[in-house]
């Protein structure tokens, strides 16, 4: 009944999976995402790791008489990329995974949002 050969596949199989999943990991600081608000008046670049990269503020933008809504445009944008860096670290887990999470491994990775 038990089949030592399929057992040690299986584990390789895991194995690989486990390592694949690592590499992905890694390369997620390397793909960027953008989110932006107002127009484009505010640009937020992160990566697929939930690392804000870079903000930019278009001029037109800053009214000293109306600071608030300045911030409320960063933060938009700020959300927006970071939804599009989860976004895009879950496309790349579904290449390597085939969609599937085996026995819970990609909690395991602690990925925000995830």
């Amino acid at each position: 009944m038990f089949n030592k050969g399929n057992m040690g596949g299986l584990l390789r199989q895991a194995q690989k999976m486990q390592e694949d999943l690592q590499k992905m990991q890694a390369n997620l600081a390397n793909l960027r995402v953008e989110g932006t608000a107002g127009g484009n008046m505010v640009t937020v670049t992160a990566n697929a790791a939930q690392e804000i990269l870079q903000v930019k503020i278009n001029p037109e933008v800053v009214d000293p008489e109306d600071v608030e809504m300045l911030e409320d445009l960063v933060l938009a944008a700020v959300n927006q990329a970071l939804q599009n860096g989860r976004a895009k670290a879950e496309e790349e887990m579904a290449k390597v995974t085939g969609g599937m999470d085996p026995g819970g491994m990609l909690g395991g990775l602690k990925l925000p949002g995830m």
